[in-house]
């Protein structure tokens, strides 16, 4: 079979890196793309990418630029602020591209951010969130299986609070549901039995019905878990099948985020 010779002619070639982040080894944490641009594209077709990579996020950031503007985009909404993707940024930047700066910094659609580059992890630099409570009857409850202690809303999330590790590991959720609520997902956390606190975060409202390990998350955990427990310092988990573990610090408005970062394969986006 004969094909028009302009299906072979490709005039893009962008690299694109792999990266799990917030993991102690491969094949851990949260996956995300990364995607380092000479000019920025139309959002339509970074949405398409991100469609094609089918993971929760892809980050774009053009090379040049200073400060550099991170974007993140799951494979069907652009975000206003993204954890792992930009952990995985900050990472390529370091180990791939030999960026010196060292904090990275980002400028982002929530204001400015950074990556701090230590010798075996990153921390990440984020704003804190700042949380409201909620009645318990909030609709927002109805799709999950087990009963919530306490309601929140944040910027961007709901956060669930459930009296024990056990709850969290074993809810279900009515993610057919919970897709067409408000808000851009929910949190849900409770005390641990070996760390400070575990969570799960699950995303249908964009494209991602439980994310694997969600930094921008942290974010307002941290703001609840210090108003509850005064403390300023946790180690999390989020229970994930594939798990996510979290070192955080939180200080004034701000929350320091560490966690690290695996390289699991590089290649080049041909458009």
């Amino acid at each position: 079979m004969d094909f028009a010779p302009s299906l072979y002619r490709f005039t893009m070639h962008i690299p694109i890196y792999q990266v799990d982040a917030f993991a102690s080894r491969i094949f851990h944490g949260n996956p995300a793309a990364v995607c380092p641009l000479e000019a920025w594209l139309p959002d339509v077709r970074m949405q398409q990418i991100a469609c094609e990579n089918n993971l929760s996020e892809t980050a774009f950031f053009v090379l040049h630029e200073n400060p550099l503007r991170i974007r993140w985009f799951t494979p069907t909404v652009e975000v206003d602020l993204c954890g792992h993707a930009t952990l995985a940024s900050g990472h390529v930047l370091a180990k791939h591209l030999g960026y010196k700066e060292n904090p990275i910094r980002f400028d982002s659609r929530s204001g400015p951010i950074s990556v701090q580059v230590n010798d075996t992890d990153y921390t990440l630099d984020f704003p804190a969130d700042k949380i409201e409570k909620l009645p318990l009857n909030h609709p927002i409850t109805a799709f999950f299986s087990n009963p919530a202690e306490a309601a929140y809303k944040g910027r961007s999330d709901y956060l669930l609070v459930f009296p024990n590790e056990t709850d969290i590991r074993q809810i279900q959720v009515a993610f057919h549901e919970l897709a067409r609520f408000d808000g851009r997902g929910v949190i849900v956390t409770s005390p641990a039995n070996s760390v400070d606190f575990v969570s799960r975060c699950f995303y249908p409202q964009s494209g991602v019905n439980e994310d694997p390990a969600t930094g921008s998350a942290q974010t307002t955990l941290a703001t609840f878990w210090h108003a509850r427990t005064g403390k300023d310092h946790f180690v999390t988990n989020q229970v994930s099948a594939r798990g996510g573990m979290f070192s955080l610090h939180i200080k004034g408005d701000r929350v320091f985020i560490t966690g690290g970062a695996h390289t699991f394969m590089s290649g080049i986006c041909t458009i």
